[in-house]
C-alpha cells in the first residue's frame, strides 16, 4: 500500500511540474507580446507638440510663474491631491526623477489650502513649488489624478497624462528626447516605416 502512495504521490509531482513549466512559458509569451505603456493621454486638453498654455500660476507661498514661456530649464508639471495614494508614492519619485534629469518640478492641487499645506508638510514640499489652482486643472483637463506635463525650455508642451509610476514619468521625459507624444505614437511609427 506504501508502495502506491508513493507511486501516486511521484506522478503528482511531476504533473504539477510540467504545469509550472507550461505556466512559465506562458508567461514569457505574454510578457514578449506587451507592449511598453508610457503615460496615458486623455483626449482632451493642450495639444502635444504646440506652445503650451500660457498661465499665470501663483505659489503657496506668493510666488508667481508663467508657464508655457521660454525657461532655463524643462517644467515637469504634477497635479496631485492628499487623498491620492498614488499621488503618495509618486511625489518622492517626481521629485528624484526632476533632480536627476535637471528639472524645474511644480505641483499642483486643486483643494482645500489647509489639505494642501499639510501635503506639503508630510513630502518636504517648499510652499514655492506648490501651487493650488483649478484653472491650471482645466486649462490641461486634468480628470484623474497623478496627471503629469512636462514643458520643455521653448514652452513647447512635450508630453501630458495620467501617470502611476516611475516608468510612466520617464516616458515624458522619452518623448522629449525621441520627439514621439507617446510610446504609443512610437510604436506606430516603427510599424509604418515597416511596411
Amino acid at each position: 500500500m506504501m508502495l502506491i502512495s508513493q507511486i501516486f504521490l511521484w506522478i503528482v509531482v511531476g504533473a504539477l511540474s510540467l504545469m509550472v513549466l507550461a505556466l512559465a512559458r506562458q508567461v514569457g509569451v505574454l510578457h514578449e507580446r506587451l507592449t511598453p505603456v508610457g503615460a496615458l493621454t486623455n483626449a482632451g486638453g493642450p495639444a502635444v507638440g504646440k506652445p503650451a498654455p500660457l498661465l499665470r500660476a501663483t505659489a503657496l507661498d506668493g510666488t508667481t510663474y508663467e508657464i508655457g514661456t521660454h525657461r532655463a530649464r524643462p517644467l515637469l508639471m504634477l497635479f496631485v491631491a492628499r487623498s491620492c495614494p498614488i499621488c503618495k508614492v509618486l511625489i518622492p519619485v517626481a521629485q528624484d526623477v526632476a533632480r536627476k534629469e535637471q528639472l524645474d518640478l511644480l505641483f499642483f492641487g486643486d483643494g482645500e489650502r489647509a489639505e494642501q499645506e499639510a501635503l506639503i508638510t508630510d513630502f518636504a514640499i517648499a510652499p514655492q513649488l506648490f501651487v493650488n489652482s483649478a484653472e491650471i486643472g482645466l486649462a490641461y483637463q486634468v480628470d484623474k489624478l497623478p496627471h503629469a506635463a512636462l514643458i520643455d525650455e521653448h514652452g513647447t508642451l512635450v508630453a501630458r497624462g495620467l501617470v502611476n509610476s516611475r516608468e510612466h514619468l520617464e516616458s515624458l521625459l522619452v518623448a522629449r528626447e525621441t520627439g514621439f507624444a507617446s510610446v504609443q505614437s512610437y510604436l506606430k511609427a516603427q510599424r509604418v516605416a515597416a511596411e
